[in-house]
Order: C-alpha cells, then sequence, then structure tokens
C-alpha cells in the first residue's frame, strides 16, 4: 500500500454550490433543526489573492457555514468573477462541489497531487488561512480542498 496523500481523519467540510444562498440557508437550518448561520462574503482580491486556473481573479462568493460535528457544511453562492464556483454552478447546477481536508503543509500535499494527475485550480486566502482546490474530477469525480490555518 502506497504512503497517503491526505490522512482520512482530517476531513473537515462538505461544500455544496447553490443559487441562492438565502433560500438555501433556510432550507437546511429547517431539514437540520439548527439556527440560520451568517451569511458572509469572500474578500475582494486584495486580501483573499485569489486564482484560478493560474491567474489572479477577483473571484467573490457569499458563504454559509454549519458546524456538524467533525464536518461543517459549506454553502457556498457565486457572486462575481471567474471563479470554480462559478464554473460548476454553469456547468452542473447546484450540488456538492468539494470536500475539504485539514493539512499542516498545503503544499506538500500538492505536489503529492500533481504525481496523481490532480492539479490546482483555484487557491486562495482567507482570514486566518490559506486554501487549496485541487481538481480531482478525472480521477475521483469531486474536487479536494486544502485548509491550511496561518500560524
Amino acid at each position: 500500500m502506497n504512503e497517503p496523500i491526505l490522512e482520512s481523519h482530517a476531513l473537515c467540510q462538505v461544500g455544496i454550490i447553490v443559487k441562492d444562498i438565502r433560500k438555501a440557508v433556510a432550507h437546511y437550518s429547517t431539514i437540520l433543526g439548527v439556527s440560520p448561520p451568517e451569511i458572509m462574503t469572500t474578500g475582494p482580491l486584495e486580501e483573499a489573492h485569489t486564482e484560478y486556473k493560474g491567474a489572479s481573479t477577483d473571484a467573490r462568493a457569499k458563504l454559509a457555514f454549519f458546524d456538524m460535528g467533525q464536518v461543517s457544511i459549506e454553502l457556498i453562492e457565486p457572486s462575481s468573477g471567474p471563479s470554480t464556483w462559478r464554473e460548476f454552478l454553469e456547468t452542473h447546477g447546484p450540488g456538492i462541489h468539494h470536500i475539504a481536508f485539514k493539512t499542516n503543509d498545503a503544499e506538500d500535499v500538492v505536489k503529492k497531487m500533481k504525481k496523481e494527475d490532480i492539479d490546482v485550480v483555484q487557491q486562495g486566502d482567507y482570514p486566518g488561512g490559506r486554501y487549496v482546490y485541487c481538481d480531482a474530477e478525472k480521477t475521483l469525480g469531486i474536487i479536494i480542498e486544502l485548509l491550511q490555518d496561518v500560524k
């Protein structure tokens, strides 16, 4: 057996693309029996340093997070700029976009992913960390997100 690229216990999130985040938050809140979470907007390019397919982008999205214990559900409504979020919505419609794993070394994981023909499609910063989306749709049928806290 090969050395794992990702540690299975590091799974932390399922990301779902939605058309209307307010409606989606209301529906998920009802289904899950929890209070609606805050809806926030991703930072502008100057803060998020977002890159999509290797180029800077002013991609923005509205986000809401449901804390479900070890795993959170992230709802994402693309709002502006080219992004993997917009591409997914336009190509597939609403649905599961990614599964996310926490990592202490995203750069190392990305190198290992490339050896498996899994390339970075989008990356950027958020308050307290960095995210990297790796396009594993050809091999796994999904995008894998790496989340690394900044220390």
